[in-house]
């Protein structure tokens, strides 16, 4: 009897035609941005996302939801887009101001500390040394194929490394969270973060010269190439990244 449902990349359906059944691609990829926040009036992480949005990649279609940049709150929204969608896939995006490239975080930690930047989140909220879940495991590690995805950006012409450094405001809150729930709830979901450069317009800001910068289409192409390398590769490529990630 064949596996007709069994794919963990996609739901399928069975279509009649022919006098055959022909299963069909039905993959969603979640992408979640963020607005802005902090020092960031224009976020990459929300211009990408809505790039992106309902195209076709790898086969997998991509829907694209910019979530609130609040503690706590920015979980509950992704994991509302995560009943809503049913993704086989989720890619969160996110500023790391002062990278020259995308970096695709390796783990996220259960552990928030906004006060160190002198930040809040949008809600003005402030967190110091406080965990995202109560007796949560201290990380998770990226359920995406880090690896891969580096590479296929890297083949894509974009600069982009793996870090181990997810930070210790909303975004890496956001990963842990999304991948807390996946866990808790025993979803058939893999799931990864990508840190975006700040995008020229804020980097061109008095206050930033010097800072790096990515444009929007030039992000969105590694994003891609990365989504299509994470639904392409099951499992992770051994082959070694190497990296000169400082930062």
């Amino acid at each position: 009897m064949p596996d007709w449902f069994g794919d963990f990349h996609s739901a399928r359906r069975l279509v009649w035609g022919g006098g055959l059944f022909y299963r069909v691609l039905m993959s969603t990829v979640l992408v979640t941005g963020f607005g802005p926040y902090g020092n960031t009036p224009h976020n990459p992480a929300e211009s990408v996302a809505r790039a992106i949005d309902g195209e076709t990649i790898a086969g997998a279609t991509v829907v694209s939801r910019i979530v609130s940049c609040n503690f706590f709150q920015s979980i509950d929204e992704a994991a509302a887009a995560i009943r809503e969608t049913s993704p086989a896939l989720v890619v969160m995006l996110g500023e790391y101001g002062g990278r020259a490239m995308l970096t695709v975080e390796r783990l996220a930690h259960n552990l928030n500390d906004s006060a160190r930047y002198g930040l809040t989140d949008n809600a003005g909220v402030e967190l110091q040394d406080e965990p995202t879940a109560n007796g949560g495991p201290v990380a998770y590690y990226a359920t995406a194929p880090i690896r891969a995805m580096v590479l296929a950006m890297r083949s894509a012409g974009v600069p982009a490394d793996i870090s181990d450094t997810p930070g210790t405001l909303v975004c890496n809150h956001l990963m842990y969270g999304v991948l807390h729930h996946i866990a808790v709830e025993n979803l058939p979901i893999r799931a990864g973060w990508i840190h975006l450069p700040a995008l020229p317009c804020v980097a061109a800001r008095e206050e930033n010269l010097g800072e790096p910068s990515m444009s929007t289409e030039t992000s969105a192409e590694g994003v891609r190439a990365g989504i299509a390398a994470a639904i392409e590769h099951r499992v992770d490529v051994t082959d070694p990244v190497r990296g000169r990630l400082q930062i």
